[in-house]
């Protein structure tokens, strides 16, 4: 099993940064796929990028240029950095992950742009 934790989410002007923090613990050894996804109000939950062990990374056409996910050597801990936050970056965030079927996801930390 898997635990998943994310923290670093808040209130931010349009422009702004963030910095998001997933925490793994559990069978972290196993994980091949960490990724990020957010959900905004009344739509459909999006994966908004990935990073695998071998360090290859995909995201979202909407945040390429704006955000860059990483991770630690020790893959227990997953960043997602922020830049040039839009209002309609706003959402909850989410980290995932998926192993041996089975999905494991945090519990999510709101990101809110203000205009």
């Amino acid at each position: 099993q898997v635990q998943l934790v994310e923290s670093g989410g808040g209130l931010v002007q349009a422009g702004g940064s963030l910095r998001l923090s997933c925490v793994a613990s559990g069978s972290i050894s196993s994980i091949n796929t960490m990724r990020w996804y957010r959900q905004a109000p009344g739509k459909q939950r999006q994966l908004v990028a990935a990073i695998t062990r071998d360090g290859s990374i995909n995201y979202a056409d909407s945040v390429k240029g704006r955000f860059t996910i990483s991770r630690d050597n020790a893959w227990n801990t997953v960043y997602l950095q922020m830049n040039s936050l839009k209002p309609e970056d706003t959402a909850v965030y989410y980290c995932h992950t998926a192993l041996y079927s089975m999905n494991y996801w945090g519990q999510g930390t709101q990101v809110t742009v203000s205009s």
